[in-house]
């Protein structure tokens, strides 16, 4: 009898959650520590497999102007499509026009923006004083900037740190191998993670903002199948649908649990086993990506500026929205590796073209619902920018999807 692959048994998981949690409604909860524990399990091998990984990708490029190159390329794509992220908000909020006719209690929209960190603070705050400690608390901008710094000493020393390249070149294997068994229980987590949130959101939270939900998901799905599928089959060679299929258990998990970091773990592996990136592209694009690409953030972002304007009465002139999408790209490098980083990108946009910071309120009941396909969205961008890197690198690998340990079970 043939093997269930895991991919499909995710995409079961997925579908049995959603189902369980319309039909058990808030009882559903019960299931939760199934998913919970599978976060656990996810967030005990993020560090140490990002770090590892990350020095012996800057230790194997064995030239540092390579590093740089490769550095440029992904800033440049994860700006690009997150300049076109907003844009596309922005055209679907004014087609759809989710604000517009909607009798909302504006009294009980209060909020207290979170202030947004200075741009020299944001440099800084990359170096870290005490590694050990960014490792503890799971800073990753600053666990990448030690780790790039460690790989390329062990370059520049040479021979001498051989022993330290072939520990960190073990350590990765063995939290790839650990990966691997915490991925067998994808499907359980995957089921405890979702049940419960559609158990909890019911219609009656749902259907006044229900035009805002549509434009959110239909402007992800959008962005992916168009800017993904596009960038993937130009500069890759690959098939889209190859891509969706082998990223699939990373794009499941960021759905559920509405975290690129607790993902970053089956982003890497999905991208390596079912869609042939290198070790070293992939250690150093999707940890970054975690950290500062936020396509669906950005797409959320232009969305909710214009839902905002249109539920005061407000309009947006043209170079209003143009500030929106400058405002959205560099807030996604600005507000990178800050607790509640998606809520200070919009407050900062809000206050970019004078919309009042109260309208951040109108859409905090259903902020779980959107950040599913804000985080799905980043988590694919992310694995979209490993695929074309690597082929511009020469480091692409043609593989089998279905083949792919990363898959099968």
């Amino acid at each position: 009898m043939k093997k269930i692959s895991l991919l499909n048994k995710i995409l079961l998981g997925l579908v049995l959650g959603i189902a369980a949690g319309v039909i058990f409604g808030p009882s559903v909860a019960v299931v939760k520590p199934l998913g919970d524990l599978f976060l656990r399990l996810i967030r005990m091998v993020i560090v140490p497999l990002v770090f590892a990984s990350l020095v012996v990708g800057a230790a194997s490029t064995g030239d540092v102007t390579k590093l740089g190159r490769i550095g440029g390329k992904t800033i440049s794509y994860y700006l690009v499509t997150t300049a076109i992220a907003v844009t596309l908000g922005l055209v679907l909020g004014n087609l759809i026009k989710p604000g517009l006719g909607l009798n909302l209690d504006l009294s009980k929209a209060a909020f207290e923006a979170k202030k947004a960190p200075a741009f020299v603070d944001t440099m800084l705050n990359l170096f870290p004083t005490n590694p050990l400690a960014a490792m503890v608390e799971g800073n990753m901008l600053q666990i990448i900037v030690f780790a790039l710094f460690v790989g390329v000493a062990i370059t520049l020393v040479g021979q001498k740190a051989k022993p330290a390249l072939e520990f960190f070149d073990s350590l990765a294997e063995v939290m790839y191998k650990i990966t691997g068994m915490v991925m067998a229980f994808a499907p359980y987590g995957i089921f405890g993670l979702i049940a419960p949130v559609v158990g909890r959101y019911g219609l009656d939270i749902i259907m006044p903002l229900i035009k805002l939900i549509l434009a959110v998901y239909i402007g992800g799905l959008l962005h992916a199948l168009v800017v993904y599928s596009a960038s993937v089959s130009i500069f890759a060679k690959m098939s889209p649908v190859k891509f969706f299929k082998g990223i699939f258990p990373a794009t499941a998990l960021a759905f559920s649990s509405t975290s690129s970091a607790a993902t970053l773990p089956v982003t890497i592996k999905s991208t390596e086993d079912n869609l042939g990136v290198s070790k070293g592209v992939s250690s150093f694009v999707l940890p970054l990506g975690a950290t500062v690409n936020m396509d669906g953030t950005a797409l959320y972002q232009g969305i909710c500026a214009l839902f905002v304007a249109q539920v005061y009465g407000l309009e947006l002139t043209m170079a209003q929205q143009l500030q929106v999408v400058l405002a959205g790209t560099l807030a996604s490098i600005g507000a990178a590796g800050v607790p509640g980083a998606g809520l200070i990108m919009l407050t900062m946009v809000l206050t970019s073209v004078g919309l009042p910071l109260e309208g951040v309120g109108l859409v905090a009941g259903i902020d779980r619902i959107l950040d599913m396909m804000r985080t799905a969205v980043n988590v694919t961008g992310d694995a979209s920018a490993a695929v074309v890197v690597a082929a511009t690198e020469g480091e692409l690998q043609p593989t089998a999807v279905a083949e792919g340990p990363g898959v099968s079970a």
